[in-house]
């Protein structure tokens, strides 16, 4: 089932149970979709990789939101921007712990050839195709400067 159809049914469902969070996140998803859909040069169906930024880049939006919020007391707005990244997430692949993380971006370090924080570009590259959708760009960022601040 392709994710546009898995949202719909799930919307029927958050309104059959009034879930207004779960809702207001999946509307959320629907519109990205559409707007992705309609922009110029686009085909009707995305393929999953288009899918996968998208929901990523919603993650992202509500947590950068959540952050800001929290920092300024507001916490009865972070609250439920939190609550929708939960349900955003439910169709994000499983996401990598950061020990995952270390070792995987070892291996593409090795493979690209890397030997200094001068060949960030090529492994960040190579990094974000092989690890689509299973960690944020910020993460992997940080173990790549790590791993060739290292050597």
């Amino acid at each position: 089932m392709s994710l546009q159809k898995t949202i719909m049914a799930d919307m029927k469902t958050a309104m059959k149970t009034k879930d207004k969070v779960a809702l207001e996140a999946l509307r959320a998803i629907k519109a990205a979709i559409l707007v992705a859909q309609t922009e110029s040069g686009a085909r009707e169906e995305l393929d999953e990789g288009q899918e996968l930024k998208i929901l990523q880049r919603l993650v992202k939006q509500r947590k950068d939101s959540a952050t800001l919020y929290s920092e300024q007391g507001r916490d009865d707005l972070a609250e439920p921007e939190l609550a929708q990244v939960a349900v955003i997430e439910k169709f994000l692949p499983t996401q990598l712990s950061e020990e995952e993380l270390v070792v995987i971006i070892k291996e593409v370090v090795e493979e690209v050839g890397a030997s200094s924080t001068k060949d960030m570009g090529k492994v960040m590259g190579a990094a974000n195709k092989k690890l689509a959708g299973k960690a944020e760009g910020r993460m992997i960022s940080v173990v790549v400067k790590n791993i060739l601040g290292a050597m």
